[in-house]
């Protein structure tokens, strides 16, 4: 993968957070070791993921297309929990790049491994680290294409700094239609970060309300003693 095709794929990030994959699908639920912070939470917590689903954006950059077919499971404390990214340019520079974004406390020499259903895994170097994420990625093949298109469930692992695996299940459902479709349209990219808000809202009121709750019972408690 050349600098050129870097620096394009770079510059997709910020379309990748747009939207955030949210969709009226069930949401799912993170492995518990995939806790943003890097450290595993407490035996039995799961982070809860806010609804996600595959979808496409194009965007055109100078003379390349840069089309992304992505799926971003975002934690319902607005955290990265992990994302999935398959880029194709098309244009003056050629290149199908898959990426692997997880939270920052990584180990760095040991990548992220995906893995496709019960196949062998491939490992995807890291790239580059933000404050809040880091990158990963390796070139994007038509054996990786074929293998998503045919599976179930993809999951995603990278090391913490505890030196703990991370393991975050991906669904395969629908990637296919996302991929061979038509990219969305900037309305319905505005509707799916209106839906993310709205949901992110509902939970944090939902998170606020058990731990009112919660402070009312213990004071009900030590009244009663």
């Amino acid at each position: 993968m050349n600098a050129t095709t870097g620096m394009l794929a770079a510059g997709l990030l910020g379309i990748a957070t747009l939207g955030a994959g949210v969709s009226g699908a069930i949401a799912q639920t993170a492995a518990p070791a995939a806790a943003p912070s890097g450290a595993a939470p407490a035996a039995g917590q799961r982070p809860q993921a806010v609804p996600a689903e595959w979808f496409k954006v194009c965007s055109t950059q100078g003379e390349n297309e840069i089309c992304n077919t992505q799926y971003t499971l975002i934690a319902d404390t607005r955290q990265l929990i992990t994302a999935v990214n398959l880029i194709n340019v098309t244009g003056k520079v050629n290149q199908k790049v898959l990426q692997a974004v997880v939270p920052t406390g990584r180990v760095i020499p040991a990548g992220v491994q995906i893995k496709v259903d019960d196949k062998a895994p491939q490992t995807l170097n890291y790239s580059v680290c933000f404050p809040d994420r880091c990158i990963a990625e390796a070139e994007l093949t038509d054996a990786m294409i074929a293998s998503m298109k045919a599976g179930g469930q993809m999951t995603v692992t990278s090391i913490n700094f505890q030196r703990q695996a991370n393991p975050v299940p991906v669904t395969l459902s629908g990637f296919t239609n996302a991929y061979d479709g038509a990219p969305k349209a900037q309305p319905e990219l505005a509707q799916r970060q209106q839906e993310l808000n709205e949901a992110l809202q509902k939970q944090a009121e939902e998170r606020r309300k058990k731990f009112e709750d919660a402070q009312n019972a213990a004071k009900d408690g030590a009244a009663a003693q």
